[in-house]
C-alpha cells in the first residue's frame, strides 16, 4: 500500500488519532484479505450501503478471480448499480471494504480508477463532441501524453468504431454509442472492466455485436457487467452473482446455478382425462395443473424425479400416456425463484 508511509504521520496531515486507527485497521484487513486471495482481482467483505433508512446492500461479499467475466444479475432496485459504483470509487460503502488488486476502493480511489474501466448505465457522453476527438478528451484525463495517438487507433480498432470515427456521437446509432463507450473504459488499458446494463436499449443484430465485443474484451481483462438479461449471461459470462433486495442470492457458473433450482416439472398428456385428486397422489407429486382436459403440469418435490412414477400410476390405472416431458433448468427459473414475489 504505497500510502502507508504518509499516513502513519497524523500531524502534516491533521488525521486525528482514531482517524488513523481506522485507516490502519482497514489497511491491514484489507492487507490480510489480499494475501488469504492472491489471485483475486476483486475482493469485498461485508459491503453495506444505508441511504437514509433504506438499506441497498446488506453484508455484500464476492471474491473474482483473474480473467473471469462476471455477471450481475438481479431485478430493479435490487442493488447492482450501487454495488458497482462502490467498486470504482465513485460512492463510499457505509460500511465493510473492497479492493480492487489490492487497492482500497475507498482510500486509493486515485489508483483504482486507474485500473478500472468503467462504463455507467447511461454512458454519459459529449453529444456534439467528434468520436476521435472525445476519446483524446479522455486519453487527456488518463494523462495517456504520447501514448494516446497509438491507443486510440488501438481502441477505435478493437470496438469496430472505424466507419464511424469521424462523425459526431450525437449522430450515431445507440450499438455505435455503446462502442464509444465502451472505448472510453478502455482507453488507458484497464485490468478491470466495470459495465453497467451494456446491452440495454440494444436492438438484436447490436446486441450480438456488443456481446461478442465484451467476450473478446474478457480473454484480457476482469469484466463486471451488470444485466437482468438471462440469455446475456448465459451467452457471455463463465459466472454468475444473483442479488436480490441488497443481498448475494446465489453466486456459481451457469451450470452450478441451474442446478440449484427447486423443483422438476414435467408436462404429461394421457389418451382419457384423468384427476388433480388422483395426479396428487403419485408419490413426489406437490402440484398438478390443467393445461387442458388431457394435458398436466405436475410439479415435483425438490430433489424427486417423478417420471418413473407417472409411468407406473398410467399403468396401474389404465391410462394411455401419449407424451411426458421434463422441463428443462434455466437460469430464467433459478432467477424466478431466488427474486421472485415470494423471496421478498
Amino acid at each position: 500500500m504505497e500510502f502507508g508511509v504518509w499516513c502513519l504521520d497524523s500531524e502534516s496531515h491533521n488525521i486525528s488519532q482514531m482517524q488513523l486507527k481506522t485507516l490502519l485497521f482497514r489497511l491491514l484487513f484489507v492487507g490480510l484479505h489480499i494475501i488469504k486471495n492472491g489471485n483475486m482481482s476483486i475482493i469485498t467483505n461485508d459491503i453495506t450501503k444505508v441511504y437514509g433508512t433504506q438499506l441497498v446492500l446488506d453484508n455484500v461479499n464476492i471474491n473474482i478471480g483473474r480473467g473471469e467475466i462476471v455477471g450481475l444479475l438481479g431485478p430493479n432496485g435490487a442493488g447492482k448499480s450501487t454495488l458497482m459504483k462502490i467498486l470504482t470509487g465513485y460512492i463510499p460503502p457505509t460500511s465493510g471494504t473492497a479492493s480492487i488488486y489490492g487497492h482500497d476502493v475507498l482510500f486509493e480511489t486515485g489508483e483504482v480508477k486507474k485500473i478500472v474501466g468503467y462504463l455507467p448505465e447511461h454512458n454519459p457522453l459529449y453529444l456534439d463532441m467528434y468520436i476521435k476527438e472525445y476519446l483524446e478528451f479522455i486519453a487527456g484525463i488518463h494523462k495517456l501524453g504520447k501514448e494516446s495517438k497509438s491507443r486510440i487507433r488501438e481502441i477505435i480498432e478493437k470496438t469496430g468504431l472505424g466507419p464511424e470515427q469521424n462523425k459526431k456521437i450525437g449522430t450515431l446509432s445507440k450499438g455505435y454509442r455503446q462502442r464509444v463507450g465502451l472505448a472510453q473504459a478502455l482507453i488507458h488499458n484497464p485490468e478491470v472492466l466495470i459495465l453497467d446494463e451494456p446491452t440495454s436499449g440494444l436492438d438484436p443484430n447490436q446486441l450480438l455485436e456488443i456481446r461478442e465485443l465484451i467476450k473478446g474484451i474478457g480473454k484480457e481483462k476482469t469484466v463486471i457487467l451488470s444485466t437482468h438479461i438471462m440469455q446475456e449471461v448465459e451467452a457471455v459470462c463463465s459466472r454468475a452473482i444473483i442479488i436480490n433486495l441488497g443481498k448475494i442470492v446465489a453466486d456459481g457458473t451457469t451450470a452450478e446455478l441451474t442446478d440449484i433450482q427447486s423443483h422438476d416439472i414435467v408436462t404429461v398428456e394421457f389418451e382419457t382425462q384423468t384427476s388433480e385428486k388422483q395426479l396428487l397422489e403419485i408419490p413426489g407429486v406437490v402440484k398438478a395443473v390443467k393445461i387442458n382436459d388431457l394435458t398436466w403440469k405436475l410439479q415435483a418435490k425438490p430433489g424427486v424425479d417423478i417420471r418413473p412414477r407417472i409411468n407406473k400410476f398410467a399403468v396401474e390405472n389404465n391410462l394411455t400416456l401419449l407424451s411426458l416431458h421434463r422441463e428443462e433448468h434455466n437460469l430464467e427459473k433459478v432467477f424466478q425463484e431466488l427474486t421472485g414475489k415470494g423471496k421478498k
